[in-house]
């Protein structure tokens, strides 16, 4: 089986084909510590890809709660324990990929869900992990806790739903590495829904075929942001074009928080697929959950993110998440301002690093009236 070298692990693994990377990665960061679980994201992504008949249970994007929520039902806590020990040593992880530890005639460890672990999108919504007692004050970790994860298809580098498929129907576009389906050669032998570690790859009873996110490909051909993006009223995603650790650019905003601050985390990253969608951590988990979750840098990315009130750069920049429908391919801090460009070079978005604040008088001489609220 050939090699290849997957950065988010620090060392090469095996994968069922030759390493070729795209000419430009389609990324999203995502923001925990802002999502609020309302779904538009869902519901926009639903609207839009997933109306018809036969799509009916299919979300190509949903947001779940952590410890116990999950769509479908574990999907993640039941490839851990099949996965077995996922040890790391120096940023270098020293257990199995899902390719690796992948049994005979298979090319990687997977399941496929059964038809109830599709039927309660929303379980586990809202609960918490922990005990409330009497007397507890609020600490960070917070004793009793959880917390929200926005979920769509990782677009792969390593793409465990690519290697899987065996009438080669799955595709990574060279142009931006969005990962698609062949409608016109998939025959419906799920393996790639079975293949896929995250659960976005689906079957279609009424067409016979799979389907997935295609990272809302002909919006980002018109330099537009996905639906998800642009609807998500928290603001807390950003999507771009993500280089290599050695390629980085720091005007760059996904390599700038990827690379450059390491505020940004992978997936489960010790699956190895070297997933483009990368999450802010948030800052009141228990470290060891989101180490299992993010990686072994979990804990620095919360400290960087706790600090990052005295950093410019890192608050203008995510002042620019959900600022402009356009895809930011360069930004840059201008006194008490941030600019987001275009893949041209030209402005696309402008906003304040600290929100203006305005205190109005009291009483309205105009109108003759007191105001109840002044600020």
């Amino acid at each position: 089986m050939p090699t290849v070298y997957n950065w988010q692990i620090g060392r090469d693994m095996e994968y069922h084909y030759e390493g070729s990377r795209p000419e430009k990665q389609f990324a999203m960061v995502f923001d925990t510590n802002k999502c609020i679980a309302c779904q538009t994201c869902t519901i926009a992504c639903k609207n839009a890809w997933t109306s018809g008949r036969g799509q009916e249970y299919m979300f190509w994007n949903n947001v779940e709660t952590k410890p116990y929520g999950g769509y479908p039902l574990g999907w993640d806590a039941k490839l851990l324990e099949m996965l077995g020990p996922q040890t790391w040593s120096g940023g270098v992880y020293t257990g199995k990929t899902i390719f690796e530890a992948a049994p005979q005639g298979e090319r990687s460890l997977g399941l496929h869900p059964d038809d109830e672990d599709y039927a309660s999108p929303n379980i586990g919504e809202d609960e918490v992990f922990g005990v409330v007692e009497r007397g507890l004050k609020v600490l960070t970790p917070h004793v009793p806790w959880m917390y929200y994860v926005p979920r769509i298809c990782n677009h792969c580098t390593y793409a465990s739903c690519l290697a899987s498929c065996p009438r080669g129907s799955v595709y990574k576009r060279k142009e931006d590495g969005i990962v698609l389906i062949d409608q016109g050669r998939c025959r419906g032998y799920q393996e790639c829904v079975r293949g896929c570690p995250f659960k976005k790859s689906f079957f279609r009873p009424t067409s016979g075929i799979s389907e997935k996110c295609i990272g809302c490909f002909p919006k980002v051909e018109q330099g537009l942001q996905p639906f998800c993006v642009q609807n998500c009223i928290g603001k807390i995603r950003l999507m771009g074009f993500l280089h290599l650790p050695e390629a980085s650019d720091p005007t760059n905003p996904i390599d700038f928080l990827v690379h450059e601050k390491g505020l940004a985390l992978p997936l489960y990253p010790q699956f190895g697929l070297e997933g483009n969608i990368y999450y802010i951590p948030p800052v009141h988990v228990p470290p060891a959950f989101l180490t299992q979750m993010f990686g072994p840098n979990a804990e620095a990315a919360i400290s960087s993110y706790k600090a990052a009130a005295n950093d410019p750069e890192v608050v203008g920049l995510i002042q620019l998440f959900g600022s402009t429908d356009r895809i930011i391919h360069g930004f840059e801090l201008r006194t008490d301002e941030v600019v987001g460009f275009g893949a041209n070079g030209a402005e696309v978005a402008r906003v304040p690093i600290v929100e203006p604040f305005f205190v109005r008088p009291e009483f309205d001489t105009d109108l003759s009236v007191p105001r109840k609220t002044i600020t």
